[in-house]
C-alpha cells in the first residue's frame, strides 16, 4: 500500500489540532482540501479515521494507529534529509550518544577520538545520562546509541558487548580499611557511604545487594559526579564503590585507596544498546564495529 506523503503530514496536524479548520489555516489550504485528501486516505486504508463533533474531530482506533506510524516515519525522512544533508555540506555523519558516567569517565573519550581520527567529518553529540534515562533516550529515538551496565533492563532494545570494568571501594588513605587487600561488602557495610544518584547503576546494584545480605547501605551523601565523589571520600565523608580505573585517576592527588570487592558481581560488563543494529545507518554500524573491536 502506497501512502501519499502530504497527505500524512496533513493528517498529522488535523490529528495534533483536533479541528479541520484550524489544520487549513496552519498549513494555508481550504478546508475541502483538507478534507478531500483525509477521505482519500480512508478510502485506501478501508476504515475511518476522524470521528467529526461539535468541536472538531476525535481519532478513531485506525486514526491512531495512523498517527503513530505517520509521525515516526515524518521523523525518519527528517533525520534522512539531515544526513544528507551532510554528505552535501561534506560532513559524513552525526552520531547521538547517551551514555552513563563509567562509560565516559573511562572509555568511550578514547574511542571517539580514535574513530574521529579515522572518520575526521563525522559529529558526535555525547551526553551523560543515567541507565533508565539512556534507554528510554534509544527508545524515543532520542539517541542512536546507548552504553548502559549489564544490570540495566534495556526495555526491549538491542545490546552488544562493549567493555568490562570492575568495581571497588574507594576509602581515604588513613581509613581503618585502606590495609585491606580485598573486602566482602558485608564489611563495607559497617562504614557510612557517598553513593551516587538514585537512578544510576551503580546504586541499584548497591541497594539490591544490601538486601541481599539484610544489611542497610547507610547513605550519607548522594551525588552524581566520580570526582565529586572521589574529593568527598578524600575529605573523610565516607567510603564509596567505584570503577578501579577511575579511582586510579585520583589515587595520588586526592590520597585514595582502592580496596578490591571480593564479590562476583564487581566484575561487570558495559553493553552498546540500539533499536536495531541491522536496520541503523552505515555511518552508525560503523562506529558500532569500531567500539567493539576497539
Amino acid at each position: 500500500m502506497r501512502y501519499d506523503l502530504t497527505s500524512l503530514d496533513l493528517f498529522i496536524t488535523v490529528a495534533q489540532e483536533r479541528n479541520l479548520t484550524r489544520a487549513a489555516r496552519i498549513k494555508h489550504l481550504a478546508v475541502s482540501a483538507i478534507s478531500k485528501r483525509i477521505s482519500e486516505l480512508e478510502a485506501q486504508i478501508g476504515s475511518p479515521l476522524l470521528i467529526r463533533n461539535a468541536r472538531g474531530v476525535d481519532l478513531t482506533p485506525a486514526g491512531q494507529s495512523l498517527l503513530f506510524y505517520a509521525r515516526q516515519l515524518k521523523q525518519t525522512l527528517a533525520q534522512l534529509d539531515s544526513e544528507l544533508g551532510e554528505y552535501a555540506s561534506g560532513v559524513k555523519g552525526h552520531i547521538r550518544i547517551h551514555a552513563i558516567t563509567s562509560a565516559l569517565s573511562q572509555f568511550l573519550p578514547q574511542d571517539v577520538a580514535a574513530f574521529a581520527a579515522l572518520y575526521p567529518q563525522i559529529k558526535f553529540d555525547i551526553e551523560e545520562r543515567v541507565g533508565s534515562a539512556v534507554v528510554r533516550a534509544v527508545a524515543d529515538g532520542r539517541a542512536d546509541l546507548g552504553i548502559i551496565a549489564s544490570q540495566t533492563a534495556a526495555q526491549g532494545l538491542e545490546t552488544l558487548a562493549y567493555r568490562d570494568d570492575e568495581l571497588v571501594l574507594v576509602v581515604p588513605a588513613g581509613h581503618a580499611l585502606a590495609q585491606r587487600r580485598s573486602i566482602r561488602f558485608g564489611e563495607a557495610l559497617a562504614h557510612e557511604f557517598v553513593g551516587p544518584h538514585l537512578e544510576s547503576s551503580v546504586y541499584s546494584l548497591l541497594t539490591r545487594e544490601a538486601e541481599k545480605l539484610e544489611l542497610p547501605l547507610r547513605l550519607r551523601i548522594r551525588i552524581s559526579s566520580f570526582d565529586c565523589m572521589c574529593r568527598l571520600v578524600s575529605n573523610g565523608l565516607g567510603v564509596a564503590v567505584l570503577p578501579r580505573s577511575v579511582v586510579s585517576q585520583y589515587q595520588r592527588s586526592h590520597g585514595l585507596k582502592a580496596v578490591t570487592l571480593a564479590e562476583p558481581w564487581a566484575k561487570r560488563s558495559l553493553l552498546l544498546a540500539l533499536r536495531k543494529y541491522d536496520a541503523a545507518s552505515p555511518t552508525l554500524r560503523t562506529f558500532i564495529d569500531h567500539l567493539r573491536t576497539a
